[in-house]
């Protein structure tokens, strides 16, 4: 977080993180990466249900038709 950044700054080079927090650190961090990748957006598609997806689809279409009638005094 940013206090934890700025308090670090603050110690200059005395701040040491144990091993095992280190590691916890970097997995987190690898962790935080593969959810921002394609792959990992993939991932969450795959383990959606199908219902779900037709349901957002169909949400999105219906705030989209709305705000398109509401911009187009034709439709």
């Amino acid at each position: 977080s940013e206090l934890d950044e700025t308090q670090i700054q603050l110690g200059g080079d005395d701040v040491d993180l144990p091993e095992d927090l280190q590691k916890m650190v970097q997995e987190d961090q690898v962790e935080e990466e593969d959810k921002d990748s394609i792959l990992g957006q993939l991932q969450n598609i795959q383990n959606m249900d199908l219902d779900t997806i037709k349901e957002k689809a169909q949400t999105t279409f219906t705030e989209m038709k709305q705000a398109a009638e509401e911009k187009c005094s034709v439709m």
